[in-house]
């Protein structure tokens, strides 16, 4: 038809970052003619406690406008950006923390695209807040197969009226190449009508998403000229805390008191260096954020990215060179530093080790006396050698291995399986992660396809703790456990975790232990004239 310009997919995701406007007062405006219609999305990226981008895609060229509010019914606030797009990205500024928003998208003049009691979000507490926080884990989902929707429909019966908070990728997000229309057709039309609508978005790349099966995948790893950051949104510039790391392809951020790293396994770096190359830039990005995160904050750190150090699925730690090399290399790095949790894909099971420390070998030099700190399961569900997976405050020993990779993808295991690494393996079923976080107590939980929980784990750090207090006859004092669960106090009947004591003897030692005896804090009180 003549006076149309056409513009393509592509020149479009080549813009600038999007441009945000002071929020407003919406006035309606008249509808217009044609109405664009809604290709993808909406989609949350790059959450933090006073901002988010809200992202979607279009048939037709329009501007992007969303208005929103703190009720369904209330959307007063006003975000835009004028330039006409098909790929529409909508940063919000100057949010409240912990508030819940409802919003809507269009393209001006009365079109709405998508509203509803479902669009919403929630934004993230302050940095360092300590709290209750819950972050899905999804590894190799792009599939399109029975068991990606299986999984998706299990995590959300999981999750009933306990939501996310966030969710993150952890590679291989639309196989089998990463191009465009599989993302469209593998990854965005599975998940538009919940997760993704709902729950901010933080992924990770894999090898199936640098075009993996094309000649030209090696120019990929060096160009990042590939769908998947076009696609997505990543806080490069540290505006979600930790590091700037100046490129999509690694960045941190924090929810809470947990910090996240998102690295990328596969992408090369200065045209050559990869994450397992420890003078190349995410190496020394990594040093330069684990760094300041232990100099300025307390919490738990997750790393997570794609290719798995420890796997015997349908991947071979012992045999893969990327494999080998990130083990050997790169880990002890992430160890130094005290991560706690490292999450990976790649391997198409749910695999979970132990409490472990310096393993860079293969997996027939694997010690448990040597490399796992303790012997419990960290089960934490009363059977015998079952507590929490505790870390010393003084050296901060210790890392959990996990691999979730089997949100869409399924398996098979190697002649070695399971790796002897592993506490618990499972390749016959698909399944997705949960963390969940509450103060310094850490759960992981393994949801699979038919709805079980068939693995979790519990870590905790600064328990066990000795006190001595002093105060003056006549005073009161609350006593508080340093740990989350359930409490047994010696000198009261009282079950909370905090009670409120008044002693009159010259020194009472009140002890306060959780029903396995696995955690035990002690207080001496002390009581002068």
């Amino acid at each position: 038809m003549a006076g149309i310009v056409m513009i393509s997919v592509a020149e479009i995701n080549a813009q600038d970052a999007p441009k945000a406007t002071p929020a407003k007062v919406v006035k309606p405006e008249k509808t217009p003619d044609v109405l664009a219609q809604l290709l993808r999305g909406p989609y949350l990226q790059v959450a933090t406690s006073e901002s988010i981008i809200i992202r979607w895609r279009t048939d037709a060229l329009t501007r992007s406008v969303v208005t929103y509010g703190t009720t369904e019914d209330g959307l007063t606030l006003q975000a835009s950006d004028p330039t006409l797009t098909f790929d529409h990205k909508v940063k919000l500024i100057g949010l409240s923390p912990r508030t819940k928003y409802y919003y809507s998208i269009g393209g001006g003049n009365g079109d709405t695209l998508q509203k509803g009691p479902d669009n919403y979000f929630v934004t993230f507490p302050e940095a360092g807040t300590e709290g209750s926080y819950r972050i899905g884990v999804f590894g190799d989902c792009g599939k399109n197969s029975s068991n990606q929707r299986l999984v998706r429909d299990q995590v959300q019966k999981y999750l009933g009226d306990k939501p996310m908070d966030a969710w993150i990728l952890l590679g291989d997000n639309a196989y089998s190449s990463g191009t465009d229309p599989e993302y469209q057709e593998k990854f965005f039309n599975i998940y538009k009508d919940d997760l993704l609508k709902k729950y901010p978005l933080f992924p990770a790349p894999g090898n199936h998403d640098y075009n993996d099966f094309y000649e030209f995948k090696a120019t990929a790893q060096v160009t990042h000229d590939i769908a998947y950051y076009q696609n997505f949104s990543m806080p490069e510039n540290g505006e979600a805390g930790g590091v700037p790391s100046g490129t999509p392809a690694f960045y941190s951020f924090d929810i809470g008191n947990v910090h996240f790293l998102s690295l990328d396994s596969y992408g090369k770096e200065d045209n050559e260096s990869r994450m397992y190359d420890t003078l190349g830039a995410q190496v020394q990005w990594i040093k330069k954020d684990l760094e300041a995160f232990k100099n300025t904050k307390r919490g738990w750190v997750v790393a997570y990215w794609h290719h798995p150090p420890y796997t015997m699925g349908s991947h071979n730690s012992d045999r893969e060179g990327e494999l080998i090399k990130i083990r050997e290399n790169f880990i002890r790095i992430l160890e130094r530093y005290g991560v706690d949790l490292i999450i990976c894909g790649h391997s198409h099971l749910y695999e979970r080790s132990g409490l472990m420390h310096d393993h860079f070998g293969m997996e027939e030099t694997f010690d448990k006396a040597k490399h796992h700190i303790g012997t419990s399961s960290a089960l934490y569900n009363g059977t015998d050698d079952s507590c929490p997976y505790i870390k010393d405050p003084e050296t901060n020993q210790g890392t959990v291995y996990v691999v979730s990779g089997s949100a869409g993808a399924m398996g098979r295991g190697q002649a070695t399986y399971p790796h002897n690494a592993m506490y618990y393996s499972n390749y016959e079923l698909g399944g997705a992660s949960m963390i969940e976080v509450n103060e310094n107590r850490l759960d992981l939980k393994w949801i699979a396809s038919d709805g079980e929980i068939k693995d979790h784990f519990v870590m905790m750090k600064d328990v066990n703790k000795s006190e001595i207090i002093t105060i003056k006859k006549g005073e009161s004092l609350t006593l508080k456990a340093s740990f989350v669960g359930n409490y047994t106090w010696n000198k009261s009947k009282e079950t909370n975790r905090s009670i409120t004591v008044s002693p009159t003897a010259s020194k009472t030692i009140y002890e306060v232990e959780d029903p396995q005896s696995c955690l035990k804090d002690r207080f001496e009180v002390r009581v002068t004239k």
